[in-house]
């Protein structure tokens, strides 16, 4: 392994045992501001840590097995030591893999929950009836990830599906997989509400946006005004006979974040800071990041149909990725929430453009 990685490995190693000795602390303990962070980043380099620790004990016996090889006479003992070095240096090949892919940089939201909000874009009521579709393929995904869903607005569309929905995903790594969704989604099909039978192009617009903790960016109460009014079902109808419904209006910025889909205004209200956090930050990453491409503005655009990531085609029983030029002819198992084809294509994309990158920085 490179010298320079082994050196990294150590350092992370010791870090470990510090945030150990730190997270034993009475005084770190008592402080979530400071527990959360470094418990944080202990989960953050444990794995790679743990893989560290193997590579040792592999070259241990690597060594050992080197030493009998040189020292040995008796020919059984001998091939037995050939035997055991063989099959540690196969093991040593997968580790070091394993603790390069460990490496690669990664998004430091990554491991957090997201909030998806979904809009009809380009082509009227059956853009909307799209965005409904794009919905339930997100949701049987979630399921099938053990993945929770919350509901926190929504704008229901009279002909089907939402003018606007905005949804929290929580479970384990869901921004690792689910941050390649951010875009304009492109349907072909014949609307339901054509009578012609013609094939129509409307597309609905993504955005994934990872869920922040209060440790991460600061909002002041002082900041904020708070609305709470009655829910309401779809055609208006009251589902509610208190005022359990929240919104949060962010006063600098004029940012609104809304919630009505649980029962409780409390919780109502947790789940609307949630997502106003979400928006913040987004804000400000807006604000500092100059390359378009890494803000929610240039990932999903206006909607327009030629900004596009993806193309559900459904006379073909097709969808196209465009980023990675994938295809896949079947449709009607994507919408059943099978796009985990599709996010490791680009999740392997993602670690191919990151190692070139890094290759061409060695060079230079």
């Amino acid at each position: 392994m490179n010298p320079k990685t082994l050196e990294a490995l150590e350092a992370m190693q010791k870090r470990v045992h510090q945030i150990d000795e730190s997270l034993q602390s009475s005084e770190v303990i008592s402080d979530v501001k400071k527990f959360t962070p470094l418990n944080k980043e202990r989960a953050s380099l444990i794995e790679v840590v743990d893989e560290y620790i193997k590579y040792n004990e592999v070259i241990k016996n690597i060594e050992e097995a080197k030493q009998i090889i040189s020292e040995e006479k008796d020919p059984e003992m001998l091939e037995l030591a050939k035997m055991e070095l063989s099959e540690n240096e196969k093991i040593e090949r997968k580790i070091v893999a394993i603790i390069e892919e460990m490496l690669l940089p990664k998004n430091p939201n990554d491991d957090k929950n997201v909030i998806i909000e979904i809009r009809g874009a380009a082509g009227g009521d059956e853009a909307n009836i799209f965005a409904g579709d794009l919905m339930r393929m997100y949701r049987i995904y979630s399921e099938k990830q053990n993945w929770k869903i919350n509901i926190l607005e929504s704008s229901s569309s009279e002909a089907g599906g939402f003018s606007q929905i905005s949804f929290m995903v929580k479970g384990e790594k869901v921004y690792s997989k689910l941050k390649f969704e951010s875009g304009a989604h492109r349907v072909q099909r014949i609307p339901k509400t054509d009578t012609k039978g013609r094939i129509q192009t409307s597309t609905a617009t993504v955005a994934v946006l990872p869920e922040i903790d209060e440790v991460e960016i600061e909002i002041k109460n002082s900041d904020l005004r708070i609305d709470t009014y009655r829910s309401s079902g779809a055609g208006g109808q009251s589902v509610n006979t208190t005022d359990s419904a929240v919104r949060v209006t962010h006063i600098p910025t004029g940012i609104v974040a809304a919630s009505q889909d649980e029962r409780s205004q409390y919780a109502n209200k947790d789940l609307a800071m949630a997502m106003l956090r979400a928006r913040v930050y987004e804000a400000e990453l807006e604000k500092q990041q100059a390359q378009a491409d890494a803000t929610r503005k240039s990932a999903v655009g206006t909607g327009a149909r030629s900004e596009k990531i993806r193309t559900y085609n459904y006379p073909q029983n097709r969808v196209t990725d465009h980023r990675i030029g994938l295809t896949l002819n079947k449709l009607d198992q994507v919408m059943e929430g099978n796009i985990e084809e599709f996010i490791i294509a680009l999740v392997n994309e993602e670690q191919r453009a990151i190692v070139e990158e890094q290759l061409k920085q060695n060079d230079n």
